[in-house]
């Protein structure tokens, strides 16, 4: 008999902290290294949230609350989809956890059985199919093209859905390739979802407010309010709120869900931190201004990164207008040779080879279901940004 548990075996570990973690090794080694692979802001925390946090410290909030939020939070919780998405909920429809992941985790270990389908388009976060097969369902990817600017088409959809689909999982703006989707474009997908009564939608929200080009945030529910009775709409704190080690994810839904899901919380983690939670009310209840701000950079990073990677040899990068991603495809360097002799055989040879031979990390294309490419985060400085592109030209440069 195994000590460690077989459903373990079903999954990996996350490819983008694994990343994450190699570079700061190597960083602490004393290697100069330039690290995209982070999906976080490298802004600070807004000073009011801050603000809001030593409050509830000095106020003595430091114990333990309900077990998925407390009233104040969830009540702001329910404003911010009144007010930015034009969604109505109760603060019993609401679930907060420790962070996105968890409520996505909830969601999914509290109403998948053995057998049950979760159709994901591709490529995707990470994270999605291995909490999925966790959960003893199956993952069922949908593709997506670069000619299309990764958007799932509704004919994809279609072919993907089977009488064993439970959920379908939506994420706009999308990690990893920045792909956002007009209102237009998932009214073409939850045409094909009302027609099948049996899959529940599961929106990941997370990169709502990182959109640019002037493209309006539209999710499924509100695009489709028949759907409101089998929609999950997840969304936090982390990206566009600068919080991601705060950890704080929210979501909302029906009622019936939203109690498995507590059920689930009540005996795993309890609730988020307290202190969190306090720092959330003033997020979503303060001023929003510094947005814009911050998205006016990404924006101008974006710009630099999208040119100076469709620059390099051999490689092809879309401008997509949301999150702070780049997804650029390296069909054109597969079979090629680095300097020191590495095949680059596939994106994982690539990034590999990339990190070990210009001290660039980025996460390979693999690891969301979509290769041969890479994912860039380009959440970080304009000089780091601009010093990372060059190295990637050099290196692209001299494949052979």
């Amino acid at each position: 008999m195994g000590f460690i548990a077989d459903s373990l075996n079903r999954i990996q570990p996350s490819a983008t902290i694994a990343v994450s973690t190699k570079a700061r090794q190597l960083a602490a080694q004393g290697r100069d290294i330039i690290s995209l692979s982070a999906g976080e802001p490298d802004f600070d925390t807004p000073d009011n949230i801050k603000e809001a946090a030593k409050r509830a410290l000095d106020a003595g909030k430091t114990k333990y609350t309900d077990v998925d939020g407390i009233p104040e939070l969830k009540a702001a919780i329910v404003a911010k989809f009144k007010r930015d998405n034009n969604l109505e909920y109760k603060p019993s429809q609401v679930s907060v956890g420790t962070g996105g992941k968890q409520v996505l985790y909830n969601a999914l270990l509290a109403t998948l059985n053995p057998g049950d389908e979760v159709v994901i388009p591709a490529p995707c976060w990470v994270s999605y199919a291995d909490i999925v097969l966790l959960g003893g369902g199956t993952p069922v990817f949908a593709p997506t093209t670069l000619e299309d600017g990764y958007r799932l088409k509704p004919e994809a959809l279609e072919k993907a859905i089977t009488p064993k689909t439970k959920w379908f999982i939506f994420n706009s703006p999308s990690n990893p390739t920045g792909t956002a989707y007009s209102h237009d474009d998932i009214k073409a997908l939850t045409d094909v979802l009302l027609r099948h009564e049996q899959v529940w939608v599961l929106t990941d929200d997370m990169y709502e407010h990182l959109l640019y080009d002037g493209l309006k945030f539209a999710t499924p529910a509100a695009v489709e309010p028949r759907l409101y009775g089998r929609t999950l709409t997840m969304n936090g704190l982390s990206k566009a709120y600068c919080m991601t080690g705060w950890r704080l994810g929210y979501a909302a839904g029906p009622e019936q869900l939203i109690n498995a899901m507590r059920k689930l919380q009540s005996q795993s983690t309890s609730n988020p931190s307290s202190i969190t939670q306090w720092a959330g009310v003033e997020a979503l209840n303060g001023p929003q201004d510094f947005i814009a701000h911050n998205n006016k950079i990404f924006v101008g990073r974006r710009d630099l990164v999208v040119s100076m990677l469709n620059q390099a040899k051999g490689i092809k990068c879309p401008n997509p207008q949301g999150a702070f991603y780049v997804y650029p495809s390296i069909k054109a360097l597969i079979g090629k040779t680095s300097k020191s002799g590495v095949k680059i055989a596939d994106d994982e040879a690539f990034v590999t080879a990339l990190l070990e031979e210009e001290g660039v990390a980025v996460v390979h294309g693999a690891a969301f279901e979509g290769s041969p490419s890479f994912r860039v985060s380009y959440a970080t400085s304009t000089e780091a940004l601009k010093d990372a592109c060059t190295r990637i030209q050099r290196f692209c440069g001299n494949l052979s």
